[in-house]
C-alpha cells in the first residue's frame, strides 16, 4: 500500500478534508449558509485559484492556521474531555 505512492495521494485527500471541515466550521460559526458568507468564501478562497499560496489564502479567510479538530469531530474521533 505504501510502495506505490498511494499513501501520498491519501494524505492529500485527508488534508483536503481538514480544510473542508475547518471551513464548514467557519460557516456554522458565522450564521450558516448566508449570502455574505458565500461572498466572502468566493472572494477570499475560490477566486484566488493558484494566484497566491493556498495556505496564505486559507489563513486570510479563517484568520489562523487550519485545525484538525473539526475533521476529527466529523469522523467521530474527537476525544470527549
Amino acid at each position: 500500500i505504501f510502495a506505490g505512492g498511494y499513501s501520498a495521494g491519501d494524505y492529500s485527500y485527508i488534508w483536503g478534508g481538514v480544510l473542508d471541515a475547518d471551513t464548514v466550521e467557519w460557516v456554522t460559526e458565522n450564521g450558516g449558509l448566508r449570502r455574505e458568507n458565500g461572498d466572502r468564501f468566493r472572494r477570499e478562497l475560490l477566486s484566488k485559484g493558484g494566484s497566491v499560496d493556498s495556505m496564505a489564502a486559507f489563513r486570510a479567510f479563517r484568520g489562523r492556521d487550519p485545525r484538525i479538530e473539526p475533521l476529527l469531530e466529523r469522523r467521530g474521533l474527537a476525544s470527549s474531555t
